[in-house]
């Protein structure tokens, strides 16, 4: 007679209990509701904000100098006969402001053009040249991004005034240049420095140049910084006052100078001062829009690099 020893009984798989996840914070909660159709609101508004001068003074340019006496601009919502565009066939019959356009066209494009062109190739050579005494020259560079304009107006003044540039658009446009080049040095020099050097190397070893290496390589790969350098600088010569009211010829000032001579002795030529202010700021809008594209490219390539 066999006899069967008992088999022990396999103890159950101990339940282990999911872990409990734990509730967000009240400040992650409120950021991820944000993040939606709320906050998109609050930035419209944000936005609307912010750009209620700029179309406060638009609708001021189109309307005529008695209505804007009267009321406000936001009366064209319920008046909207009161739009015209006499102010601005005035503005194009003003030889002082049309003439003051055209002089700022002549400073500020040499001004850009200028230092975009010297501030790219002294970037080129600070970052891949070697030459004595480089990167005390670049600290220099760098300490000059510290010093105000204000500072340089009465020795620049009596320079100008020796050489005989004093009050000629040749002066302003050296002022201005003189004063762009450091950030533009540092910008293009930093940008450029972080180009891979085994594409330059490569470059090299198929016979190129260093003017070559820098118009077929680095011109190429620097464009969005390039292009932003350009736009920075054209939006600070163009609406630059303080310059042109010192250096700029009295006779063909540029139109920032222009507006503000504009103003009458007992009231605001409001007639010609509003549409000349804002045909002054769509053009650097027009501009800036022109090149958002590499503009957007090079301040994303500068945040990440």
């Amino acid at each position: 007679m066999t006899t069967t020893e008992p088999v022990a009984a396999e103890p159950a798989p101990a339940v282990t209990a999911a872990p409990v996840k734990p509730r967000p914070a009240l400040a992650a909660r409120i950021a991820a509701r944000a993040g939606g159709g709320v906050m998109r609101v609050v930035l419209l508004l944000v936005a609307l904000f912010w750009l209620m001068p700029t179309i406060g003074l638009l609708l001021s340019s189109l309307r005529d100098a008695e209505d804007i006496a009267a009321t406000g601009w936001w009366r064209v919502f319920t008046a909207p006969s009161e739009l015209t565009f006499t102010n601005y066939q005035r503005l194009l019959e003003n030889s002082a402001i049309t003439d003051s356009l055209l002089s700022t066209v002549m400073i500020t494009v040499p001004a850009t053009f200028l230092v975009v062109v010297i501030g790219s190739f002294a970037g080129y050579a600070f970052a891949w040249m070697e030459f004595p005494g480089r990167d005390w020259w670049f600290l220099l560079v760098v300490g000059l991004l510290v010093v105000p304009v204000q500072v340089a107006l009465i020795p620049v003044s009596e320079l100008f005034g020796a050489v005989g540039i004093f009050e000629t658009t040749l002066g302003v446009v050296l002022f201005h240049t003189a004063f762009g080049l450091p950030f533009a040095i540092f910008l293009l020099r930093n940008f450029f420095a972080e180009i891979p050097r085994e594409l330059l190397e490569a470059a090299r070893l198929d016979g190129a140049g260093e003017i070559r290496l820098f118009t077929r390589v680095v011109m190429p790969l620097g464009g969005p910084a390039i292009a932003s350098l350009g736009i920075f600088q054209f939006l600070w010569v163009w609406n630059d006052m303080l310059v042109a009211l010192i250096f700029a010829d009295s006779g063909s000032p540029p139109i920032t100078v222009a507006l503000q001579q504009q103003v009458r002795q007992f009231g605001n030529n409001i007639d010609v001062l509003a549409p000349g202010a804002f045909v002054s700021m769509v053009i650097p809008l027009v501009v800036f829009f022109a090149f958002q594209r590499q503009f957007v490219s090079g301040v994303m390539a500068g945040a990440v690099k």
